[in-house]
């Protein structure tokens, strides 16, 4: 373990500073853009070229789904379900919970934790593992990061999954003030971050639980959504913005009549004028938030900030400022086109230079899903992978506070982490992995509800994963002196060295 840790935690010594190979590149853009190679992936992506594959990434609606997945996806009932029919079939009495009785309370989680937590899971793993929309998937989950909702608070149980499916993924490579504002209207964070609470100072409908003004939103928009820490925004700016977006909230009556959550309520919004970011914003209204979105979504401030997140992400846990800078430039020039930005990224010598090859520390869920791809087990159980991501510190969804989850290797890497990575990929090998088995048969094609895992277990013929083809779908990634110890140990032991070997913990 203390080797592993060592060949972990120090970047290995380059012999050669040579452009990497063909399969070495086709393993790099499927370790970046994707979450790892699939049996067959590497030469697949070295066929067509990375140029040609990166290009299909960039555009998502140019990759069909497989009728498999999307008769999978089809058949998750709540899933389909938008903001709004969700408040109806599985709200309690009255908005907000608060209002309901603990009993109505505790009856509406119990529903959402039968049905449409674990429908969204299963949502969620489906694509990142069976998904040729690779790209899209992990921006979906970077900007799920980006713009976190914690699933335990309360309402954001209900919506959190279509917050993903409706607003996340479908601008994932979109631009990023639709992404901001689509994000700003959405239930899931106007509840989360309170700003359906705020109202202005002395507004007609200022009362009760809706009186004062809350500062959590507009903080957290600044500092974590568009312009980051030590921009120079200031507390006047905070202030500023959260009075500019009061009377921003979520509509009970509008629901109930299958309207949209979003609403703006005149009578509790502060119509004063303010000055933001040294700019005067008169009192109107709505608009005024939308163009404080605008200023927000083209701050030099918020392309620097998105730039070095991008590059922390795809290229190293340090951001190059040369790289960064570039990537700045381009998302202003664009106007925040995030599609323009990573073909900027995926076209730098720093994305492909051989000292950034197999540097990344794979994150928990990073890790869990490429083993999962690279063994080709199907997920027919969600629950095991709850439980794994659990105790590697990355539930889905499960990050409290703001700023989601990091990426970086220090966040993650330590012996215990790297112990229970092991403990689980072990349990893959034999193809015994309670991943595999439902616990009543998965949903088919058109299916009205994923199947409630109480029943009995059914049981499926193991498929033990092949250590041969292991090896070949990742053979770039395998060091020589890896290879050589892993095909000297005894064969049902390879497939665990393989997986819980620092070279498959890095990407």
């Amino acid at each position: 373990m203390a080797l592993m840790l060592g060949c972990l935690s120090t970047a290995q010594a380059q012999t050669a500073q040579a452009p990497l190979s063909d399969a070495e590149k086709a393993l790099h853009v499927l370790n970046r853009l994707a979450y790892g190679p699939r049996p067959g992936d590497v030469d697949a992506v070295r066929h067509m070229g990375v140029k040609r594959y990166i290009d299909q990434q960039l555009r998502p609606d140019s990759l069909p789904l497989p009728e498999q997945l999307s008769g999978k996806l089809d058949s998750l009932s709540t899933y389909q379900l938008s903001s709004t029919q969700l408040y109806q079939q599985y709200g309690p009495p009255s908005f907000p919970p608060n209002s309901a009785t603990p009993e109505e309370k505790n009856m509406a989680r119990q529903r959402a934790n039968k049905d449409i937590t674990p429908q969204a899971h299963f949502a969620r793993l489906w694509q990142a593992t069976e998904s040729p929309r690779q790209l899209q998937e992990v921006m979906t989950e970077f900007w799920f990061n980006h713009f976190n909702v914690f699933e335990g608070k309360d309402w954001v149980r209900y919506w959190n999954g279509e917050y993903e499916k409706d607003v996340l993924r479908p601008n994932a490579l979109g631009n990023f003030r639709q992404l901001l504002g689509s994000v700003a209207h959405h239930p899931a964070m106007l509840y989360y971050l309170d700003n359906w609470l705020s109202s202005g100072v002395n507004t007609p409908e200022a009362k009760g639980r809706f009186k004062g003004l809350n500062e959590n939103y507009g903080r957290e928009l600044l500092e974590l959504h568009t312009m980051g820490v030590d921009s120079g925004y200031t507390q006047a700016d905070v202030i500023a913005l959260a009075r500019i977006l009061t009377g921003w909230t979520i509509d009970e009556k509008a629901m109930k009549d299958g309207q949209p959550a979003f609403a703006f309520n005149p009578k509790r919004h502060d119509f004063g004028d303010k000055i933001f970011l040294g700019q005067t914003i008169r009192g109107s209204g709505e608009q005024e938030g939308e163009q404080a979105l605008d200023i927000l979504a083209r701050h030099p401030a918020t392309a620097r900030f998105v730039a070095t997140k991008l590059v922390q992400y795809f290229v190293s846990d340090k951001p190059e400022p040369a790289l960064t800078e570039k990537l700045a430039r381009r998302f202003l020039a664009t106007n925040g086109d995030i599609k323009a930005v990573l073909r900027t990224l995926f076209d730098s010598q720093e994305f492909w230079a051989r000292s950034n090859y197999q540097t990344q520390f794979k994150t928990p869920y990073q890790y869990v899903v490429s083993s999962l791809r690279a063994t080709a087990t199907p997920v027919l159980n969600v629950k095991p992978i709850d439980g794994v991501l659990n105790q590697l510190g990355q539930p889905l969804y499960g990050w409290l506070t703001p700023e989601g989850y990091k990426f970086s290797e220090e966040a993650w890497l330590n012996p215990d982490a790297l112990l229970r990575r092991i403990n689980f990929v072990n349990g893959l090998s034999n193809g015994k992995s309670p991943i595999a088995r439902a616990e009543t048969p998965p949903p088919a094609p058109g299916a009205a509800v994923v199947p409630a895992p109480t029943p009995a277990p059914i049981t499926y013929a193991p498929m033990p994963i092949d250590p041969q083809q292991l090896m070949q779908t990742l053979a770039p990634a395998l060091e020589p002196h890896s290879l050589a110890a892993i095909t000297a140990a005894a064969p049902n032991l390879q497939v665990g060295l393989i997986l819980g070997g620092p070279d498959f913990m890095k990407r």
